[in-house]
């Protein structure tokens, strides 16, 4: 038997989270104060998911990369994945706050989303 400990990120309280987990099953959880505590630290167990950010190339913009992320958490063993992808794409200018530059990269279930605008150099 496996037991993770965390300190829960879901709300204010930080609670203190211990996982059990025996042959790849979840046996006891202990710890939170809400319902959703217990779901994100059983998550983060099971099938832990993350938020990714970085810049991505830009073409014939005032800016050369724009920063972008993920606009769902992906699973975990898939960012260096997705971050090699992203390292070889580049996007035409203009862009603006909240475009999706990319849709399902990779078949994953998200989108690529510019977080800042980029103007067209020159205009």
């Amino acid at each position: 038997m496996t037991v993770y400990r965390f300190t829960c990120v879901i709300c204010p309280l930080s609670c203190s989270v211990e996982v059990e987990v025996e042959e790849g099953r979840v046996r006891d959880v202990r710890g939170f104060s809400c319902p959703r505590g217990k779901e994100w630290a059983v998550e983060e167990v099971l099938s832990p998911r993350r938020v990714v950010m970085t810049v991505v190339r830009v073409r014939g913009g005032e800016e050369p990369v724009v920063s972008v992320k993920t606009d769902s958490p992906i699973p975990k063993d898939r960012i260096r994945e997705l971050m090699s992808y992203l390292a070889t794409l580049e996007v035409e200018a203009p862009i603006s706050v909240g475009q999706v530059l990319v849709d399902r990269p990779l078949g994953l279930e998200t989108r690529i989303v510019a977080t800042r605008s980029v103007k067209r150099s020159g205009a």
